[in-house]
């Protein structure tokens, strides 16, 4: 006969016990940059805005077919942060969300698979410790990929086509020097409307001892979010729809930014997180671990 090993919610602490120095930051972050998936991961999006580059240089450079306003795909070519904005545009509809519902969703799940998370609790890691040290790094890589991304496709595009002048996709241009500040704002806003992918899927590696079934759910969301986002009818039901303001950062390739959309994008982004963040707290503390 055999005994399942629980650990309960509530661990005693020892003399001299200090739970905020277990599991630290420093150790997390090397075990997860150890993993193969996240060097897969990094190694992939380093190589997409090669790809793309490939791809401009075997097909040629895109043209608007009815001379009207420049899109974002017909100005790629025209300079560096220009083919940093359609890399972007590119892959933050499904690339990003997968790659940080992969870091957010996998890592607490994970350690439930290989049945190792008893065994961290067991050491005793404090549950709240073991969540915000997996949060904070798993968070982290997420930003360092979104970084990495934007920074490889902003060299490979300055080198391929050149600083210079910006091109907007609304018509018009704009200096070298002004467009570095708004690259950041970019930037920001992107890993900023992205935080809810991972917050959701963070919860739900809490839940689940599947780590497909976390990164799935995830990106489910987004997919069914962007499907129901198309649907006009809805009316002023999408604006709460979590991928509606998805694109609210090109209001940053104006000649005068607007903030309006890209405040409330983030706002909603941060609500949503909060929320799933507190579900996964609250539930991971009265969790009875088995595995």
């Amino acid at each position: 006969m055999t005994t399942t090993h629980r650990i309960s919610p509530v661990e005693p602490a020892a003399p001299g016990y200090r739970g905020r120095t277990t599991l630290p930051l420093r150790v997390e972050a090397v075990r997860q940059l150890r993993r193969r998936r996240t060097l897969v991961v990094l190694a992939l999006v380093a190589l997409l805005p090669l790809l793309l580059l490939l791809a401009f240089a075997v097909g040629g450079s895109p043209s608007d077919p009815d001379g009207g306003s420049p899109a974002l795909v017909t100005t790629a070519t025209a300079s560096g942060p220009n083919f940093l904005a359609f890399t972007l545009f590119a892959s933050i509809s499904f690339l990003l969300p997968v790659v940080i519902a992969l870091y957010c969703g996998d890592t607490v799940a994970a350690e439930a698979g290989w049945s190792s998370l008893r065994y961290l609790l067991a050491s005793p890691v404090p549950r709240a410790r073991l969540l915000f040290t997996k949060l904070v790094v798993a968070l982290g890589y997420s930003a360092l990929t979104v970084l990495l991304l934007a920074a490889v496709a902003l060299a490979a595009g300055t080198a391929a086509y050149g600083w210079g002048g910006v091109r907007l996709p609304g018509g018009g241009t704009m200096p070298g020097s002004e467009i570095a500040w708004r690259v950041l704002v970019i930037i920001g806003y992107v890993y900023g409307s992205l935080l809810l992918v991972g917050a959701l899927g963070f919860w739900l590696s809490t839940v689940t001892d599947a780590p497909l079934g976390a990164v799935g759910g995830a990106v489910g969301l987004t997919v069914v979010s962007t499907m129901l986002d198309a649907v006009t009818a809805l009316g002023g039901v999408r604006d709460f729809l979590p991928t509606h303001w998805q694109y609210a950062w090109l209001d940053a390739l104006r000649p005068e930014i607007a903030w309006s959309q890209m405040a409330q994008g983030v706002s909603l982004s941060l609500a949503y997180s909060m929320v799933f963040l507190a579900l996964a707290f609250r539930g991971f503390a009265r969790k009875d671990v088995v595995s």
